[in-house]
């Protein structure tokens, strides 16, 4: 095989796969949503999402997309920025709720997606984290939003499971206090949120052997003898 280069090519490696020792603290979840409404549909799905998965034994935290400048309008230590990327950070995992607008998410959703970058320093943020995507619709079920969702969390390096939740007619969904009524559609919900846990039990102590890739090592491998060759005068 003479295009693969021996020196970076690994064998999986069981015992990163399954480690005898896990962490116990509790899944890690940050919620996103979409409209800045008052009522918002979509922050009620993300605020009842919130409390299954707490119930589920996650820790949970809503970011409010309220304040949160247009990309490219302001710069990354803008407060509401440096919030939404400290929180990023911190989760294992997110649910990113949206309305759908004109067959598509929101720009406040979009916005927010776009302020979280693909590495912060050496780090990224989002690569290896699981997501779980919702959208709420003001008519007939819909899937534009999701999907698209599940194609932004592709390219944010996320892995998005495979279920996922979509509110038709969303005002008949909710009462006066913003609590979902009991329905098939919250069951989904349900079944979402459990997924999220599982998955994110699953994998977020092996995130870094999953996302462990050849062409990066080839890359650093590469980059490293250049700068050492540099150094050297080689």
């Amino acid at each position: 095989m003479p295009a693969l280069d021996d020196d970076h090519f690994r064998q999986p490696d069981l015992s990163a796969l399954f480690p005898a020792e896990r962490r116990t603290d509790p899944p890690k979840i940050l919620l996103l949503y979409g409209s800045l409404r008052e009522r918002s549909f979509s922050r009620f799905a993300a605020e009842e999402a919130a409390r299954i998965l707490q119930r589920l034994g996650a820790e949970t935290r809503i970011f409010n997309p309220s304040g949160l400048p247009l990309p490219d309008d302001a710069t990354a230590d803008h407060p509401k920025v440096a919030d939404l990327r400290d929180l990023v950070r911190w989760c294992d995992g997110m649910v990113w709720s949206t309305p759908e607008r004109h067959g598509s998410m929101t720009g406040i959703m979009k916005a927010q997606i776009d302020w979280i970058p693909l590495s912060l320093g050496a780090v990224r943020p989002t690569q290896g984290k699981t997501l779980a995507v919702m959208q709420v619709c003001g008519g007939s079920q819909s899937f534009n939003a999701v999907n698209q969702l599940r194609l932004l969390g592709r390219w944010m390096r996320c892995l998005t499971i495979p279920n996922q939740s979509s509110i038709p007619k969303a005002f008949q969904q909710f009462d006066e206090d913003g609590r979902m009524k009991p329905s098939s559609f919250y069951d989904r919900i349900v079944d979402v949120m459990e997924e999220l846990v599982k998955f994110t039990l699953l994998t977020r102590d092996i995130r870094e052997h999953l996302t462990d890739r050849y062409s990066e090592r080839k890359e650093t491998g590469e980059k490293l003898i250049a700068r050492v060759n540099a150094t050297s005068g080689a």
